[in-house]
């Protein structure tokens, strides 16, 4: 009933775009760890940025 469209302008697309694909190839060459056997391990990297590079 209300739905709100917000503008995203192109730049912001590409921006987005780029951030995926610098974390995807980041993740091919250094995969997330299991947090399941980080668990187990005692091991508890953690991210406080979310995983944004930005």
């Amino acid at each position: 009933m209300g739905q709100v469209i917000q503008f995203v302008s192109k730049s912001e697309r590409e921006r987005i775009r780029l951030i995926q694909e610098a974390r995807a190839i980041y993740d091919s060459i250094f995969p997330p760890a299991d947090p399941v056997s980080e668990q187990h391990a005692g091991a508890g990297v953690r991210r406080s940025d979310g995983g944004n590079l930005a």
